[in-house]
Formats: structure tokens, C-alpha cells, sequence
């Protein structure tokens, strides 16, 4: 066998295990969120608010039917537009991450998996009922700080790691990216 063909079969393999990987982590986080959520409804919902420190943080009970800081609430076709765009994102999202994973770029991967995980938590909330269970509110003095949940957490986190990796890996970054519209050129010119 020749060495060409050895380093290929090894970033297969490696890139294999990382979709393995990044799916199980991408599940869990889901799953977490979920879990939370249903915590908070069976704990919280029923108070309101829980003082976790005294005039900074609370678990708060809201029911977002917008989008990020109540973003399309007001309106009544704004579930539906949020529910397909959070579908679309998703899924296109959790391809890229395998796209990323297929080829060995872990920190791509890590982000899209984040990302890919927020919107589908939420996602899962807006067909399951109608709005998004969000819980952790943070006061500021006499600001309150737009209430937010896990898969936004999670959804933040993996936005910033793929800022961070554009603006201090732009190479990395590209070479993902030239993966992505070399594919088309072979396709176009085939």
C-alpha cells in the first residue's frame, strides 16, 4: 500500500471518528437542553423566578415566542417564520459540521456542532409549543439583561469560536471554505 493512500485511509478514519464524535456531542447538548427546559418547568414556572444571587441572578420562567430579545413576538405568523428558519439553519448547519468533521478540521466542526445544536433546541421547542422556554436572566444594576437558555448558550459559544476562527485562522477558515466551493467546481466543470 502505498504512503498516498495510508495518509488518506487515515484521515478518513480520523475524520469518521470526528462526525462520530461531534453527532453524539450534538445529541447530548440537545438533549441537555431539553432537559433543562422540562427542570425549569417543573421547578420554576410555578414561582416565577428563583434568586440564585440576590439582585444579579435568577432562574426566571419566560415563554419567548419571538426570537433572540423577543425578535417577530408580537407577531402571529412570527412562530412559523422562526420554526423555518430555525429548520433551514439547523440543518444546513449540522452539514457543514459534517463536511468539517469529514475533514479533520475539529475547531469548524466544534463550532458548527454548537451552533447546529442551539437552533435545534429551540427548534424543538417552537414546534412542541409554540415558544421557547428561556430561564437565565441576569440584572445589571436596573438593566435586565435579555432572558436567555441553554441552547443559546450554545448557540453564542459556537459564534464566537467561528468568529475567532475567521479572524485568527482565516487559512483554516479558507481552506474549509475552499472545500466547500471546490466541490461545486467539479461538479460544474463534470
Amino acid at each position: 500500500m502505498s504512503d498516498s493512500l495510508r495518509i488518506s485511509d487515515k484521515k478518513t478514519n480520523s475524520g469518521l471518528v470526528f462526525c462520530v464524535l461531534f453527532s453524539v456531542l450534538f445529541i447530548v447538548l440537545v438533549a441537555a437542553d431539553q432537559i433543562i427546559k422540562q427542570i425549569i418547568v417543573n421547578t420554576v414556572k410555578a414561582n416565577g423566578t428563583v434568586t440564585v444571587i440576590k439582585n444579579f441572578f435568577y432562574l426566571y420562567y419566560a415563554e419567548n415566542t419571538g426570537s433572540a430579545f423577543s425578535l417577530f413576538a408580537d407577531k402571529p405568523w412570527g412562530i412559523y417564520f422562526l420554526s423555518g428558519v430555525s429548520t433551514i439553519l439547523g440543518i444546513g448547519i449540522f452539514v457543514l459540521m459534517i463536511i468539517a468533521c469529514r475533514n479533520s478540521m475539529k475547531l469548524i466542526g466544534l463550532a458548527f456542532c454548537l451552533l447546529s445544536a442551539g437552533a435545534v433546541g429551540n427548534l424543538i421547542d417552537r414546534f412542541r409549543l409554540k415558544y421557547v422556554v428561556d430561564y437565565l436572566r441576569f440584572d445589571f444594576g436596573s438593566y435586565t439583561f435579555p432572558i436567555f437558555n441553554f441552547a443559546d448558550m450554545c448557540a453564542v459559544v459556537g459564534t464566537i469560536l467561528l468568529i475567532c476562527i475567521i479572524v485568527f485562522g482565516s487559512k483554516y477558515f479558507e481552506s474549509f471554505w475552499g472545500l466547500l466551493f471546490a466541490k461545486r467546481k467539479k461538479e460544474n466543470a463534470g
